[in-house]
């Protein structure tokens, strides 16, 4: 995931990542889905910004090629911040959050009878 700042034209997005994900392609990885969610706001600040563009980026690569796309991406100006997971690790995060809001919704549920 990528969140770049709030200040770039939405449409400009793909041809930005591209030129980071050129890394990927060029150490032979392939590019799966870039899905840009677009603008959402914060939970809280972050580099004195409310808000950001958020992109959703799968793909196959080397550790190297994926440490070199961090490094790249972590000193772009326009990128406020990065997450890179393993596909297990971002499956397990996604079933434990949905855990987490079937415990939360069955709270309320019990707390409301």
């Amino acid at each position: 995931m990528v969140i770049i700042a709030p200040e770039m034209d939405e449409r400009q997005v793909p041809a930005y990542l591209d030129k980071y994900l050129k890394v990927i392609t060029d150490a032979e990885g392939t590019i799966e889905n870039v899905d840009i969610w677009g603008k959402r706001k914060f939970a809280y600040e972050i580099q004195k910004k409310n808000e950001g563009i958020y992109a959703v980026v799968n793909f196959t690569a080397t550790s190297e090629a994926t440490q070199e796309l961090d490094r790249q991406l972590g000193l772009a100006d326009d990128v406020i911040r990065t997450k890179i997971l393993r596909a297990e690790e971002a499956i397990a995060m996604i079933a434990s959050e949905a855990k987490r809001a079937e415990a939360k919704a069955a709270r309320k549920t019990a707390a409301k009878a």
